[in-house]
């Protein structure tokens, strides 16, 4: 066998594995963690967009402009974590216009209060959105850090990703967890349900 046809068959061989190693979505997720890209904001997002992998981006709230041209990236489905109350404010239906795109939109609101509160059933429907998503997905709140709470626990819950990986994960995007008031918890840790020792909490001794 020639020494050409011995590189082709490997490239053949090597390819699938590299281009599933940067997947999130579908049934076979990526078992690399790739860093977050972070992207241009202006016009199109109210504050951070990160891109994970080929077909995640995570992020604040979009403009009109920004769920268009994500379109036109392949994102087919579209994970809100905003609550209807914090949607009357922004200057579009975004329901309506990602669904005029041919995108699926599913609302999953959560703000930490009895109505909205930050469950473990959060993770399972994020994990189910992407498992089932024929496309890419743009998972967003509004500056991106209840989605980055989200990512973490998802990667930890989910994908088996350890707690230091995770954190310097969601920390890319925008966890902010060094600037976390007082000693409740942070969204992830009720996401998962337990206390996380690596996040910047404050010290509850302080006075």
């Amino acid at each position: 066998m020639s020494r050409r046809l011995l590189a082709a068959l490997a490239i053949v061989a090597t390819t699938p594995f590299l281009a599933a190693s940067q997947q999130f979505t579908g049934q076979k997720p990526t078992t690399k963690l790739p860093a977050p890209v972070l992207l241009d904001t202006t016009g199109r997002f109210l504050a951070v967009i990160a891109r994970l992998g080929d077909d995640l981006y995570i992020a604040g709230q979009p403009t009109e402009q920004g769920l268009r041209e994500l379109k036109e990236q392949g994102v087919t489905t579209v994970v809100n974590l905003r609550t209807p109350e914090e949607m009357q404010h922004i200057k579009f239906d975004e329901p309506a216009l990602a669904t005029s795109l041919g995108m699926k939109y599913i609302a999953m609101p959560m703000r930490g209060n009895g109505q909205f509160p930050y469950a473990p059933e959060a993770v399972t429907r994020f994990a189910d959105a992407l498992r089932s998503a024929n496309g890419k997905v743009l998972l967003h709140c509004t500056v991106a850090w209840r989605a980055s709470n989200l990512w973490m626990a998802y990667l930890i819950k989910e994908r088996g990703v350890s707690v230091d990986s995770a954190l310097t994960s969601a920390r890319a995007i925008n966890l902010m967890d060094e600037h976390h008031q007082g000693p409740g918890t942070m969204p992830v840790e009720d996401f998962l349900g337990k206390r996380i020792p690596q996040l910047g909490h404050p010290s509850t001794s302080q006075n």
